[in-house]
């Protein structure tokens, strides 16, 4: 098992990345307050995981709740949202009650926000099952549900009280989902992070492959800078920003095509590449830059190509996005590859030119 630690003072909290830790409610029952829990979970991974978590907590004397909500970006709203509060209300959980979420990023964005409403916030933990949960949603404290207008636009920031990232369950994750999560360990790379990108360009097939070596690698380099982010910028008026690379393009996919038609990885990586057309017009970064974007991600199995939709439809979707800012579109872009910046620089014109060149027929 590896750890590390997300530095937020009194609410630090620590990440521990290994396999079999599903199985560890030792790691789990010092950090509740009261020995009673609810694990909220989705009816995909409930089969799969959700008996050897609680038995593990039942061993080490956890009075345990379980819940399972219907599995997909789809489900996440307020209906579902209210799913968890019925469960918290009806069997008399208490402030200092703690709320699991053991699922992937849907289920920790969902369970993360109910643990921040409930009696205006109660104790949560993080037990991500997937690529992409693991190495970024799990971590932060970015909670949230979806608005047909926008994608997270109704959340809170609430840091959990751990993070429990067990690489077995990633045996049993789709190849579709596993691309998915690989967007975001390849942005850690692109932004600030070019050794790791070359490592990545140079294993990235080891990592396809579920080489457990590769991928504890990957997902332990990945929190490492997600954590200093974090550490950094807690509520992201700063450097966090720059998490979002390809993510406000990416979102405007989503939201247009309806959640759930494409993986949010995959339209974030959609999103790195129509980033780094747009970094080239500003003259930031050369052609050779965009096609070494464009190839990490193809040998990712993740899309290159944009979601066949209006120009028009994403620079208004774009215009919904929490990166506006005095009216203005804030978006992440290459100042070199390894190097991201926040910019308002773009025109409307040059945003829609960097669209129209990796819309399908373009």
């Amino acid at each position: 098992m590896q750890s590390l630690n997300v530095e937020l003072g009194e609410r630090a909290y620590p990440i521990h990345i290994g396999r079999g830790l599903v199985d560890r409610g030792d790691l789990i029952r010092p950090l509740l307050k009261q020995p009673r829990a609810m694990i909220v979970t989705n009816t995909t991974v409930a089969p799969l995981y959700l008996a050897r978590l609680s038995a593990a907590l039942k061993v080490v004397g956890v009075d345990v709740i379980e819940l399972q909500l219907p599995d997909g970006e789809q489900y996440k709203n307020w209906e579902t949202l209210n799913l968890v509060f019925d469960a918290l209300l009806q069997n008399r959980c208490e402030r200092s009650s703690t709320l699991i979420a053991l699922g992937g990023g849907v289920i920790g964005d969902m369970g993360g926000f109910a643990a921040a409403c409930y009696q205006r916030g109660m104790p949560f933990i993080q037990v991500p099952t997937t690529l992409l949960s693991q190495v970024d949603s799990s971590v932060g404290g970015k909670t949230a549900i979806n608005h047909p207008l926008g994608k997270n636009m109704i959340g809170a920031f609430y840091q959990p009280r751990l993070v429990l990232a067990d690489t077995d369950t990633l045996t049993t994750l789709p190849d579709r989902e596993l691309s998915a999560g690989l967007a975001e360990v390849i942005k850690y790379g692109l932004i600030r992070d070019l050794p790791f990108l070359e490592w990545l360009e140079g294993n990235i097939e080891r990592v396809m492959a579920r080489d457990p070596e590769a991928l504890a690698y990957a997902i332990h380099r990945s929190c490492v800078n997600k954590a200093q982010v974090v550490a950094a910028d807690e509520r992201e008026t700063g450097e966090r920003a720059l998490l979002n690379l390809g993510h406000t393009f990416g979102h405007a996919i989503e939201t247009g095509l309806g959640y759930g038609q494409w993986l949010h990885g995959e339209a974030v990586a959609a999103g790195m590449v129509i980033a780094a057309e747009l970094s080239q017009q500003l003259g930031w970064v050369g052609r050779d830059d965009v096609r070494r974007v464009e190839q990490l991600l193809a040998r990712a199995k993740l899309p290159t190509m944009a979601a066949k939709l209006p120009v028009a439809q994403y620079l208004d979707l774009m215009r919904h996005d929490k990166k506006v800012e005095g009216g203005r579109l804030r978006l992440v872009l290459y100042r070199a590859i390894g190097e991201a910046v926040v910019s308002d620089l773009a025109t409307d014109a040059q945003i829609a030119s960097a669209i129209e060149l990796r819309l399908p027929d373009a």
